[in-house]
């Protein structure tokens, strides 16, 4: 047996991420990422303890989210559950009953044997997930240092909402004033489809600025929109970088929140300096 396999059977996977057997990969995914935005290293810089904990939570879901790996695990972990209640079970029956020797050595030879074939299958699962790179503990680490980015942006704004600009001017937004942009397109009236436009679809669109708040279709024009981000930040990204779909592009326009662009003021036969608007 490999020793990566060993140590996987050493640990309880379920009980790491805080959830049983029956649970779904959404379910597990989830788990996953409460867990590791607690005890990620870059939140724990001072806890030796929370990289190996990450470490283990990252193995827990390359395993659970693998579906053949899971089965493997599983049939384990059934196993040793079954040897368990059996042998809680024998203490006051084993006197009672007389059972052929030869007949339990079969049996537990055929145990032995299926054991050893549980933990070669998920030796050879563990293998193919080394080679191939586990797409799913990928992913979910992204979005991980993603949403640590997005709370470290968030403090930074809370602490204010002005950016300084290399071109010698600063924005800063109202105070108070939620960012919210419009959104419109192209769609006849009798388009189901909005013109490919949905509540999701612009979400999906939109989203990967940063925190969408809502999204509002509106009820008595067809190809338009209200979207309320988090930041203004992610507004601005929105505003600056998304197209929308190629074939039926998005005009965005501010609609409220667009942050003020204030010039520094300069004293005579100097250059203009950096200066807080905030």
């Amino acid at each position: 047996m490999s020793g990566k396999a060993k140590d996987i059977l050493k640990m309880d996977l379920y009980g790491l991420l805080g959830c049983d057997i029956t649970a779904t990969t959404k379910e597990i995914k989830k788990a996953y990422r409460q867990k590791a935005l607690t005890c990620h290293p870059d939140k724990n810089p001072d806890n030796p303890k929370a990289a190996e904990l990450f470490h283990q939570l990252s193995q827990a879901l390359e395993v659970l989210t693998d579906a053949a790996a899971k089965a493997a695990y599983d049939k384990i972990c059934a196993a040793k559950k079954q040897a368990e209640e059996r042998t809680r079970k024998l203490d006051d029956k084993r006197k009672k009953i007389k059972l052929d020797l030869e007949a339990r050595e079969r049996r537990a030879e055929a145990q032995s044997q299926e054991s050893v074939q549980n933990t070669r299958s998920l030796e050879e699962e563990i293998a193919r997930l080394r080679e191939e790179g586990s797409r799913q503990l990928e992913e979910e680490q992204r979005l991980v240092r993603e949403q640590i980015q997005r709370e470290k942006e968030e403090q930074q704004r809370q602490s204010g909402d002005c950016t300084q600009r290399n071109s010698g001017v600063e924005r800063c937004s109202k105070s108070g004033v939620t960012p919210k942009l419009k959104l419109k397109w192209k769609c006849k009236k009798d388009d189901e489809t909005n013109g490919g436009y949905s509540q999701d679809v612009l979400l999906r669109l939109l989203q990967k600025y940063g925190d969408v708040l809502n999204v509002i279709l509106s009820s008595k024009k067809t190809g338009s929109a209200v979207v309320e981000f988090a930041t203004v930040r992610a507004a601005e990204l929105a505003v600056e970088n998304e197209c929308g779909l190629s074939g039926n592009p998005l005009k965005i326009s501010w609609l409220e929140g667009k942050p003020e662009v204030i010039a520094p003021v300069s004293q005579p036969g100097q250059f203009p300096s950096s200066q807080s608007c905030c």
